[in-house]
């Protein structure tokens, strides 16, 4: 059984367990002050929380991890594929509320350390970059609108053509998210899978009947990571479902739609 990537040593938060240079992890929703649905921790601004409450539990949350809300880069996620760089005079955008968050992004890296990139989850797929000895990091957000728009590869190849890193130096974590137990599709989504994976999904999803299915979006990522030329131990997948997982995690499936967000954070020590 394959180790898992994220050990969690706070009640608020799980970081990645060996990845030099950078800080890494995932939130829980354990431990804030936001009230159901929305209970605890929630950090996301855009589902109808109490503005005031999602902002304590960012500073909370920011003294506990280290990095305090001034130093994070937040975006506005609208389930694309647009990847940005930032850099340390981005540093609190979209920090405290929705206004000057990076907009129609779901994909930031940086070469900067003392950044903290921040994108919102409950369901879809953390994808976590990091190139030891490159100086620098990255995190996209993939729904299956993301991963079916191949976000994975997108940040892969803008790294090799934009700041020539080698795709050897890569090393990819696909984080927790809602697992193919809980995730049932429909034909059409099914149809932007085989389209991404160039016919090649098989193993990716299986029917339910003739028109739904369950999707495994965190294998779908893995493939598409291996497709743009990241090797196969150079890539760790976590086990954690956010539906199964609902105690700890949010998640927008299971609770149909009312429910808050997790954050998804990385940056270069």
């Amino acid at each position: 059984m394959a180790r898992e990537p994220f050990i969690r040593k706070d009640p608020m938060f799980m970081k990645l367990a060996e990845w030099d240079g950078a800080v890494a992890g995932f939130s829980t929703r354990l431990q804030g002050t936001s009230k159901p649905p929305y209970e605890s921790l929630n950090l996301g601004f855009h589902v109808g929380d109490e503005s005031a409450r999602v902002f304590e539990n960012r500073r909370r949350f920011g003294e506990r991890l280290g990095f305090l809300p001034d130093r994070w880069v937040c975006a506005e996620q609208v389930h694309g594929s647009n990847i940005e760089k930032v850099t340390g005079q981005d540093a609190g955008k979209g920090a405290k509320g929705l206004e000057g968050a990076v907009p129609e992004t779901d994909g930031l890296y940086t070469r900067e350390a003392g950044v903290l990139l921040s994108l919102g989850y409950a369901d879809c797929v953390p994808l976590y970059f990091f190139a030891p000895g490159w100086n620098i990091a990255g995190i996209a957000h993939a729904g299956w609108r993301g991963t079916t728009s191949d976000i994975a590869g997108k940040m892969i190849e803008c790294w090799g053509e934009q700041e020539e890193i080698p795709r050897d130096e890569i090393r990819v974590i696909i984080g927790p998210s809602i697992g193919e137990c809980c995730y049932e599709v429909d034909q059409r989504v099914i149809n932007k899978v085989e389209k991404v994976l160039n016919g090649k999904a098989g193993g990716v999803y299986r029917p339910l009947d003739a028109e739904h299915f369950k999707l495994n979006l965190k294998e779908c990522n893995n493939r598409l990571c291996k497709k743009a030329g990241i090797s196969e131990d150079h890539i760790e997948i976590s086990s954690y479902c956010t539906s199964c997982s609902s105690d700890i995690f949010y998640s927008h499936r299971k609770e149909n739609g009312q429910t808050g967000r997790m954050l998804g954070f990385v940056a270069l020590r």
